[in-house]
């Protein structure tokens, strides 16, 4: 860890459980998050849910539990226990996906829809798309990224003027107290994998409409697609396009700093050549997200770096040319063109 990116870091008691059962006639598989405030409170949250199902098997349990129950479960336990819907729109394991979960918060906690005050956006969706949904006005939309493998640590990310403590940064989330929820940082949510609709094993994708006019089959081997985020919005959303609720928080895109490397030296973002650059620019300027989103495009370009100024303006400026992700398969967001190759500098150290 180079002495640049050195910190404080500090950590909150969360997991990631996934809940499959069966509620109105329909099988749902809802993955839920779920914090507490204490390792104490934690242990009694274990006991109860360790009652029910293997805890131990996996970083994210599997239970045969219903959300509401699980919600239940944990204002029993404390009232300082919270359960926020984790990524909200994907297709097959989220509150709101198409495939297996619920129409509203209502439909999937019933008396206990009180008791949510947040949820995930996740890669495929982002804040502007959530805007569309009136009935989540009230909701705050938070960002975060799971922790399948450190460098994908903070990809997404919630920006708050909070105190720094368990209490100050769900009481910004409750909108209560003397936090403030400042903006997100997101994926370009057509980079997620299931921003549109589309047939990974036929390489297949397609936006709404053109998947309402094939009655959502795929037209190669005609079997269902998979609907994706965008589609599922557009069928529940009240509201048009590009209307800001008030008092709702911005929010920024950006790409993964390997991945903006990897498109300057036209390599995939996990070569020997990529991580090599990026460690340097670390060592030279600070952590990725000073970077990305903080590090005059002049400094790089003194400095020899004119593709990767180049690319971090476009990406800021949200100038990229947008292949979208579908059933599975990540998007791709190109944030340079063959033309600015043939002017711009390659790093020397690459």
């Amino acid at each position: 860890m180079p002495e640049s990116c050195r910190g404080p870091v500090r950590f909150v008691l969360g997991v990631e459980i996934s809940s499959i059962y069966k509620k109105n006639d329909r099988v749902r598989k809802i993955h839920n998050l779920v914090f507490a405030p204490s390792f104490v409170v934690a242990e009694k949250i274990n006991q109860r849910l360790g009652a029910i199902g293997n805890i131990c098997s996996d970083g994210r349990p599997i239970l045969g539990l219903d959300s509401k129950k699980l919600l239940a479960i944990l204002l029993e336990i404390s009232d300082q226990a919270y359960l926020i819907p984790a990524h909200a729109w994907t297709p097959f394991f989220a509150v709101f996906g198409s495939q297996s979960g619920f129409d509203s918060l209502e439909e999937c906690f019933d008396d206990l829809t009180p008791h949510i005050f947040a949820i995930e956006t996740g890669l495929s969706s982002d804040p502007a798309m959530n805007w569309r949904i009136s009935a989540l006005d009230n909701i705050t939309l938070i960002s975060n990224s799971d922790a399948h493998s450190p460098e994908k640590l903070a990809r997404e990310a919630n920006l708050l003027d909070a105190p720094l403590s368990y209490n100050g940064v769900f009481d910004t989330f409750k909108r209560k107290g003397k936090g403030k929820f400042l903006k997100t940082l997101e994926f370009f949510p057509e980079e997620g994998k299931y921003h549109v609709d589309g047939h990974r094993k036929c390489n297949v994708s397609m936006l709404p409409p053109e998947t309402i006019c094939r009655q959502g089959l795929c037209p190669t081997c005609k079997k269902p697609l998979t609907i994706g985020v965008l589609h599922r919005i557009e069928k529940l959303a009240d509201r048009k396009a590009h209307v800001k609720p008030k008092g709702a928080p911005d929010f920024e895109n950006l790409v993964p700093l390997k991945e903006v490397i990897g498109q300057t030296l036209q390599v995939g973002p996990q070569s020997v050549k990529v991580d090599r650059l990026y460690h340097e620019l670390l060592e030279k300027f600070g952590n990725e997200f000073s970077i990305l989103r903080e590090l005059s495009t002049s400094q790089l370009q003194a400095q020899g770096y004119d593709l990767l100024a180049l690319a971090l303006s476009n990406m800021r400026q949200g100038k990229a040319d947008l292949h979208p992700g579908y059933d599975g398969e990540y998007g791709v967001i190109s944030l340079l063109r063959d033309k600015d190759f043939k002017s711009a500098k390659v790093p020397v150290h690459a």
